[in-house]
């Protein structure tokens, strides 16, 4: 009996040693197939934050230095010194939350729209997504030429329509630039902010409407009541994504302005850039970095939590 018993587990261990054998062999191809992405992760994105977070300590005033002392945060409490972290720290809150709130309020209206029951509603969709596949440098620089004062295409139907009575230098008023800047964002994000909010729409139930016209509740209610609620993930998700985006702002800067005119449209993201590669001060550029991190993170928080506490427990 116990020969048997015997004779039955050597069996089974010899029938399971195949699996086994598959398994690990499994286990290294998966290794080696994850080994280079792993490799790239590591090298574009993981050994880069670490870097900039190690120079963030030190006096690094080129890419060549080898004396590099040890600063500690020095270089943190240097840029929070400076009036310009400040000055560009407001236009960067100005910019980020206006133009988050434009392509929230007109993103939602937008996705009303393609959501509606349309003739044509697919070609609708394709022309209403061009903006945001435009690449940015590229709508910078059209924006840039709508702007011009000398042959913008803004002054000129403005001033055909007699709305102006002199063309106006849009991107050379300091205080009128950045909003300048903000439309011409705006202009390219809120298609994107659109779908978005298409897709929560179109996870809500037709029941619901069907109930509410039951009830002959009007538009706005049908809205306040069941719309809104239901898209609040939708929106949390769009606020936290736009606000990331929109607070690091810097390709379209760059691209319109460069920072002017007399810094009017230096956000901090661009600030940075100046301090760290014009101003070949990479030890505070990089203190800088992460002090947009931080904001970033409190921002983000805050907006959340504003969502939470408003009763949507969706979140």
């Amino acid at each position: 009996m116990s020969t048997a018993k015997t004779g039955s587990a050597t069996t089974e261990t010899a029938r399971m040693r195949p699996a086994k054998r598959r398994r690990e062999n499994q286990g290294r191809l998966a290794f080696w197939l994850l080994l280079p992405a792993s490799v790239a992760v590591f090298g574009v994105i993981v050994y880069p934050i670490l870097r900039t977070l190690l120079i963030s300590f030190f006096e690094v005033t080129s890419v060549l230095a080898v004396d590099t002392p040890f600063v500690g945060f020095a270089n943190y409490l240097s840029a929070l010194s400076d009036s310009g972290f400040w000055s560009a720290m407001g236009r960067t809150l100005y910019f980020t939350l206006t133009s988050t709130a434009l392509e929230l309020v007109l993103g939602l209206g937008l996705a009303s729209l393609l959501s509606a029951p349309l003739k044509f509603r697919w070609l609708f969709r394709a022309v209403v997504v061009l903006p945001w596949a435009v690449p940015t440098i590229v709508s910078a620089a059209m924006w840039k030429g709508i702007f011009n004062a000398e042959y913008g295409a803004l002054n000129a139907v403005l001033f055909q329509f007699g709305l102006i009575d002199s063309y106006h230098a849009w991107l050379g008023d300091p205080a009128l630039a950045l909003n300048m800047v903000i439309l011409a964002d705006v202009w390219k994000t809120t298609p994107l902010v659109a779908f978005f909010l298409l897709a929560g729409l179109s996870s809500i139930p037709k029941e619901l409407y069907e109930a509410a016209r039951l009830d002959r509740a009007g538009w706005v209610r049908i809205f306040r009541s069941i719309v809104l609620p239901l898209l609040v993930p939708s929106i949390a998700i769009v606020v936290v994504l736009r606000t990331v985006e929109a607070f690091k702002v810097f390709d379209i800067v760059y691209g319109m302005t460069r920072g002017g005119p007399a810094n009017g449209t230096q956000t901090i993201a661009y600030y940075t850039y100046v301090t760290a590669f014009s101003d070949q001060n990479y030890g505070v550029g990089s203190a800088l970095s992460y002090l947009i991190v931080v904001v970033i993170l409190l921002l983000s928080a805050v907006y959340l939590r504003t969502l939470r506490r408003s009763g949507m427990s969706a979140l």
